[in-house]
């Protein structure tokens, strides 16, 4: 079946479809293609173009979302529905942030499906055919911006290690990009069609990070009711990206380190080593070098690491990308808003190069998405921004600006201790008005060495 406006694709092998669902698909002019789910999904999706993908979940939820990620980092508009056989909590949340249209129970009634899929049917559709040729188009797009002669030598460096299968440790002031650079890194090098998997060291504690690092074997702690692969093995064939390495625990430092050295790991709780063939790229906004003198990271996995240090440089060292940016920002979030297409003045750009931006390339983009949603006009010049920035900095920093100067890093300390005493120590509220986020906000505060309490 060639014709990608008709199908349906349903490898929910265990999941009876309601003969009143099959006769309301006929009479839209659609038919289901049963498969079952030793099927290679990729090949199938490309060979018959479906308009949707049905699947189940049970038991096997890494497996099934480990496809449903693959699946959509190539097709992002193909709708995917899972329909869970025993529905969990945890599998709805994740399937739903990779991209799923929907996660149905498995005790759904025949209205409720014909919901869904009438609700996928009538959504904007790209053929599945055509999506993998827009995919590379955005990826292109996405780009990183490099003008800068600095940025032009990393990339260059960035692009010839790429093919390599050596460790990449990235480092840079929070916000620069990091995790773009190591992308850039990954569709250039010959895993590109394997995953790219990021991990945020510093979002999780250690027990769960090393559960999640290398996975674990059932009943190997007390909530362990299934195996469970780890992102090492998810991402075989792939390159793993390891954010804020400087926060992983030292007792998983060691174990981080031996699978580095011996390119397997150990499952908690399992008796056998499991090989693997992962790139790993770490990043950090942090020291190591003084970290290891602390104590805090181990000196052989800092080595181990640093075997292609890449240093992305804050946004006020390359002030020739602001421009381009600004414009490739707007393109952007006009779209996603949908709004006229705007453009800045050469005032605008001017004003633009003149900050410093603390927070790097995420707090810009805040900026540009502000500039998109609360200006008019199609021409933003240097007053329209004047009225964006003034009433957050103003309001944030608590200065006065007629007196002496201080430095940038103690007015930069007092915009956030008064964003926070504003909303009572939010830091969700006071990385809002900031225009930062909150990893951002809690790296700064330790940064600044200070403790404000949460709420």
């Amino acid at each position: 079946m060639n014709d990608s406006s008709n199908s349906i694709l349903w490898t929910a092998s265990d999941v009876a479809i309601p003969e009143e669902i099959w006769k309301r698909l006929e009479d839209r002019g659609l038919k289901v293609l049963l498969s079952d789910k030793g099927l290679n999904v990729n090949e199938k999706i490309d060979a018959i173009s479906p308009r949707i993908w049905v699947e189940q979940i049970n038991g096997d939820s890494e497996s099934v979302l480990s496809q449903l990620r693959d699946v959509k980092g190539r097709m992002p508009l193909l709708p995917v529905i899972l329909i869970a056989i025993n529905s969990n909590v945890d599998d709805a949340v994740n399937a739903i942030k990779l991209g799923a249209f929907d996660y149905l129970n498995g005790k759904f009634t025949p209205d409720r499906l014909w919901a869904i899929l009438e609700a996928a049917l009538d959504d904007y559709y790209i053929p599945a055919a055509q999506q993998s040729i827009k995919a590379k188009q955005d990826y292109k797009k996405k780009r990183l911006i490099a003008s800068h002669p600095s940025m032009e030598r990393l990339l260059q460096m960035a692009k010839k290690i790429a093919p390599s299968r050596s460790t990449v440790l990235i480092r840079g002031e929070t916000g620069v990009g990091k995790e773009v650079l190591a992308r850039y890194i990954h569709e250039n090098s010959n895993r590109n069609d394997g995953p790219f998997i990021a991990v945020n060291c510093a979002a999780l504690p250690e027990n769960l990070l090393e559960s999640e690092l290398f996975g674990h074997e059932k009943g190997s702690f007390t909530g362990a009711v299934n195996r469970k692969k780890g992102k090492f093995e998810l991402a075989s064939g792939g390159t793993l990206l390891l954010d804020e390495i400087s926060e992983m625990a030292v007792s998983i430092q060691a174990k981080l380190l031996r699978v580095l050295q011996e390119r397997e790991i150990d499952r908690v709780g399992g008796q056998y080593t499991i090989p693997v063939d992962t790139r790993v790229i770490a990043t950090t906004n942090r020291e190591l070098e003084e970290e290891v003198r602390e104590g805090r990271f181990r000196s052989d996995l800092f080595y181990r690491l640093n075997v292609v240090p890449l240093i992305l440089p804050p946004l006020r060292e390359r002030r020739d990308d602001i421009a381009p940016l600004a414009e490739f920002f707007l393109e952007k979030h006009c779209q996603l808003n949908n709004v006229s297409k705007k453009s800045l003045a050469g005032d605008a750009i001017t004003f633009l190069k003149g900050k410093e931006w603390p927070g790097n390339i995420r707090e810009f983009e805040n900026i540009i998405e502000r500039c998109t949603l609360l200006i008019d006009s199609e021409k933003i010049n240097a007053s329209d921004l004047e009225m964006i920035f003034g009433p957050v900095e103003v309001q944030a920093s608590g200065v006065n600006l007629n007196q002496s100067a201080i430095p940038l890093r103690e007015m930069e300390k007092q915009m956030i201790i008064k964003a926070l005493d504003d909303h009572k120590g939010n830091r969700t509220h006071a990385a809002k008005m900031l225009g930062i986020s909150v990893r951002t906000l809690r790296n700064k505060l330790h940064e600044y060495e200070t403790d404000y309490p949460e709420p």
